[in-house]
């Protein structure tokens, strides 16, 4: 598949109306899971955060058109329910006609950039809720971040907290992605053990004024049971990074699964970024196990 960048930008250049045009005019999913009976959504929104990192390739998504070769493959594959994304990528996407009937799920906060001082600080800086629903969107996605020793955790969770209760104003799925965060050689580090991450959960499910709409978005860990049985939310699978050993990344992702809370994953670098090179192989592989 090739993309015309030529043609958006002209389209961007000389009609930037027509992004609104064509999010009235397209085809929406009849509800959010497909026919897996769950969610499997490609995300697409970690450039806006300034991480461009895949596998070994610090600057792998930097290149906006191979992104977007690699996005419009993942969702022509049979199984796959729609995408995660950012104003820019999804608005790139819709031009190319790429999100007829598919889940679209707008990314909400991007300011905690990746490497500063301020990363736990996640301002909301890309959609809101009623932008979310102006578009036509699906729902809206949050990172939350928890560092016990950094203030800026606090107003973090306040402003997800808000969130929340906006999307479910509009009857929108509100999509949380919880973790309990440590800064290691004044690097942010994600503790990923299972105490941390049934921590994390719990926190997140309490946000906002209801939990109607509220989805979390988990990493899949070896011991994940416990962090099932600490929720009944829907629960998704986060993809993570791009694995050197990818068959053991989806062995762990299978077992998983069989969960029957687990409602879906939301997987970008490690299948827009396969260490062979094959996204659609990988798309099928994951969808598969679904």
């Amino acid at each position: 598949m090739s993309v015309d960048i030529a043609a958006l930008v002209r389209t961007r250049v000389e009609q930037p109306g027509q992004v609104a045009e064509a999010a009235a005019a397209r085809r929406r999913p009849v509800g959010l899971t497909g026919a897996t009976g769950r969610l499997m959504l490609v995300a697409a929104d970690h450039s806006a955060r300034g991480a461009l990192r895949a596998g070994d390739d610090p600057m792998a998504i930097a290149d906006r058109c191979r992104l977007l070769e690699r996005l419009e493959i993942a969702l022509s594959r049979p199984g796959v329910d729609g995408v995660l994304g950012t104003p820019d990528v999804l608005e790139d996407l819709l031009l190319m006609g790429a999100l007829e009937g598919k889940v679209v799920v707008g990314s909400m906060n991007r300011g905690g950039l990746v490497g500063t001082s301020f990363e736990i600080d996640d301002r909301f800086t890309a959609y809101d809720a009623p932008a979310v629903d102006r578009m036509g969107w699906q729902g809206g996605k949050m990172l939350l971040r928890i560092d016990p020793d950094d203030p800026a955790t606090a107003p973090t969770l306040e402003s997800c907290g808000r969130a929340v209760g906006a999307l479910a104003d509009h009857s929108l799925m509100a999509m949380v992605e919880p973790f309990i965060a440590h800064r290691v050689d004044g690097r942010v580090r994600n503790d990923l053990s299972t105490e941390a991450v049934i921590r994390s959960a719990t926190v997140a499910a309490g946000l906002g004024w209801t939990s109607a709409y509220t989805w979390l978005k988990l990493p899949a860990i070896d011991d994940m049971e416990p962090v099932i049985a600490a929720t009944t939310l829907p629960v998704l699978l986060l993809g993570g990074e791009v694995a050197a050993d990818q068959d053991a990344q989806f062995a762990t992702w299978a077992k998983v699964l069989g969960n029957p809370q687990v409602r879906g994953m939301v997987v970008g670098r490690s299948l827009l970024y396969p260490p062979d090179g094959d996204v659609a192989g990988a798309v099928d592989t994951v969808v598969g196990m679904m």
